[in-house]
This record gives structure tokens, sequence and C-alpha cells, in this order.
């Protein structure tokens, strides 16, 4: 029964081990790709206002038809900057800055982690030594019973915040897998 227990909660651990190591190397590499989108997007934005205003200087030395005609041309093509320039805003702020956030989460999740496996292996060490004294003393109940109860009170303070640990994984998962600010 214990041995099932541990098994479950180290196929749970490696689960989640398995999806924080796939979200930092998939979610960096869309993060950076996403953050170059946008600065690209950005310089064609500000190439086109560069062209918006050499259209304007050259409108300014033509005559007034032409010049009317360019204008106009000059006035719709900032509009459409205009709309590029709302695109650059809104994938910095609903795209680059949550992916960015992200990355801290991720970082949490990879320390819960190894405090996770740190205090599973001293709880396996604690039953290994337990179990060595019961096959080295069988008839000493006095040694083996002071043992457990060492080893009770040590596994409990071990085990108290790896219970935690374990209702955190539980739900981590699945916290981690569908954060409420990527769904906005």
């Amino acid at each position: 029964m214990m041995r099932r227990t541990l098994e479950n909660r180290n196929a749970q651990t490696k689960q989640l081990q398995t999806a924080v190591s796939n979200v930092e190397k998939h979610f960096g590499e869309l993060c950076q790709i996403f953050a170059a989108y946008v600065r690209k997007t950005a310089r064609l934005r500000d190439k086109a206002d560069l062209l918006v205003n050499e259209i304007n200087a050259y409108a300014a030395t033509e005559t007034p038809h032409l010049k009317l005609g360019l204008m106009n041309f000059a006035d719709e093509f900032a509009k459409l900057q205009d709309y590029r320039q709302a695109e650059v805003e809104r994938l910095e702020a609903k795209v680059v800055e949550p992916l960015k956030a992200y990355g801290t989460i991720v970082k949490m999740k990879r320390d819960d982690l190894k405090a996770t496996f740190t205090a599973r292996n001293r709880e396996a060490k604690q039953l290994t030594q337990l179990e060595r004294t019961r096959q080295r003393n069988p008839s000493d109940r006095h040694v083996i019973v002071s043992f457990e109860f060492g080893s009770l009170k040590k596994c409990l303070r071990l085990l108290l915040p790896s219970s935690a640990r374990n209702h955190m994984r539980s739900g981590s998962l699945r916290a981690f897998e569908v954060p409420e600010h990527l769904h906005s």
C-alpha cells in the first residue's frame, strides 16, 4: 500500500517535471519569436511613418491637383499605420507580457519540484533505515520502537510539508497547464 502511494507520487512528480521542462523549452522559444515579430512590425510601422513624411514633403512641391492626391494617399497610409501601432501594442500586452510572466511561474514550479524531490528522498532514506533496523534486530522491539518513534517524529516533520506539497502537486498540474491569464 505504502509502495503504491510512493509510486503514484513519483509518477505525479515526474509528470509535472516533464510538463515544466516542456513549457521551459517551448514557451521560451514562443516568447522570443513573438517578441521578434512585434519588433519587426514596429520597425515596419516606423518605416511607413518615414514614407508618409516623405510623401507629404513631395506633395508640398507639386501642383495643387497632384498635391491633393498625394496628401490623401499619405493620410490613408498613416491611418493604416495607426492600425499597425494598435497591433503592436495589443501583441505586447496580450501575448508577450503573459508569456514572460509565465517564465516566473515555471521557475517557481521548478523550485517546488526540487523541494518535493528532496523531501521524498529523505522520506525514502528514513524508511530504508527503519527496514534495515528491523532486519538486523527483529527480536529487539525496544530498539525498533525507539527508532520508529524517532523516525516518526522526523517523518512527521518531513511529511507535513510533503503532504502540503502533495496537495499542491495534485492541483498544480492542472493550474500549471491552464493558467488563467493566458485565456483572456
